[in-house]
């Protein structure tokens, strides 16, 4: 009798490793199933953040006929240098007397990063003075000014509000 419960005993201790060995590679195959989309080989990839496929839309037709009827400019646009130590404003003028606050002196233009909420300005020079265009604007004149992008805190792709006075052009891409 002795070697039958000792026979039971080894079965049933047996019978308890299979089943914890079995609980333990079911539970790690369980939790490498939840694990699996970070697994597979373009996961790995996407850890960066994905582009839209979709090309932004620059500035609709009705923005521009504000803009154009508002402050008396059109064809805005706003690039990145080379270096993307420094982004350009350009407009052309269409009515000089609505876009005459655009090239006053004392109106001061900022450039503020709508994702970002960097606030740029408009660097002075020692023997140039700043970096834009001023004076009385002639209509079919284009227009420019340069914002200081130090630190690149404004990236091509992000939309930017351009603030010059009383003007606001909200929305521009930054090229």
């Amino acid at each position: 009798m002795n070697t039958s419960r000792e026979t039971v005993k080894l079965a049933t201790m047996a019978t308890l490793l299979a089943c914890s060995l079995w609980s333990a590679v079911a539970l790690a195959q369980a939790a490498q199933g939840q694990q699996a989309p970070s697994a597979i080989p373009g996961a790995a990839r996407g850890s960066t953040p994905k582009s839209s496929p979709y090309q932004p839309v620059k500035i609709p037709k009705h923005a521009k006929a504000f803009y154009q009827a508002y402050g008396g400019v059109d064809n805005l646009s706003v690039r990145q240098t080379a270096s993307g130590n420094l982004i350009r404003f350009s407009y052309r003028v269409t009515d000089p007397a609505r876009a005459k606050t655009l090239g006053e002196k004392n109106a001061e233009p900022y450039m503020i990063g709508q994702k970002s909420h960097a606030l740029l300005q408009i660097p002075v020079m020692d023997k140039i003075g700043q970096l834009r265009q001023t004076g009385t604007p002639e209509i079919g004149q284009e227009y420019w000014m340069v914002f200081s992008n130090k630190g690149n805190l404004i990236k091509a792709g992000e939309r930017v509000n351009v603030v010059i006075g009383s003007f606001h052009f909200d929305g521009l891409l930054v090229e």
